[in-house]
């Protein structure tokens, strides 16, 4: 009977003394603070390298933007230039005298081939406006002469709508025998002044 009693008791202080005897776990340890310090300078360094590559690409990307830029307004100030040159130069070979004989201001055969040249030139330059201009010789009163040289400038302005220009892009005026081309008394000079002028406005 004892000896079944002993029996626990010696098995209790075994395993008592097991625990008494077992050492606790060790601590979890986290990172060194040389260690956050380090992972921080690195982060840092690394948003800056972001930063700075983010702005080195924008401002290439804001050069190249503006060369297009100015490539692209170059290009067309080229353009606008060359058709303006294109233009005067239509216009310088359009745009030519016609004759009148004296008090008249029939419209001759001679000169509607170059009433259409200044139709046809109307027609392909569709920002093209002209002032037709009446002028005389110094014969008559410069009453009757600024009369005169209205109706010569009438002429021309009816003949050309006749061709599919538009009144609108048309104005006249007359100078009488203000404007001489030609100043010698004589019929080879009084026929210059007998002319409408047409100039771009």
């Amino acid at each position: 009977m004892r000896t079944s009693r002993i029996i626990p008791i010696a098995t209790l202080a075994l395993l008592m003394g097991t625990v008494a005897c077992k050492k606790p776990a060790p601590a979890p340890t986290g990172p060194s603070q040389a260690e956050i310090d380090a992972a921080n300078a690195k982060k840092a360094a690394d948003e800056a390298a972001a930063q700075k590559a983010a702005a080195e690409e924008a401002a290439r990307k804001a050069a190249a933007e503006e060369a297009a830029r100015k490539a692209a307004a170059e290009e067309a100030a080229q353009k606008a230039a060359a058709e303006e040159a294109a233009f005067k130069a239509a216009a310088e070979k359009a745009l030519v005298n016609i004759h009148f004989d004296y008090d008249k201001s029939d419209i001759k055969e001679g000169d509607r081939a170059i009433l259409q040249g200044i139709a046809d030139f109307m027609k392909q330059y569709s920002q093209a406006r002209i002032e037709i201009q009446g002028n005389c010789d110094e014969r008559g009163t410069n009453e009757y002469n600024l009369a005169l040289g209205n109706r010569r400038a009438d002429a021309a302005q009816a003949y050309l709508k006749t061709l599919g220009v538009a009144e609108s892009r048309m104005s006249t005026i007359s100078f009488g025998k203000e404007k001489p081309l030609c100043t010698e008394h004589k019929e080879s000079c009084w026929s210059q002044n007998r002319r409408d002028e047409f100039h771009l406005k």
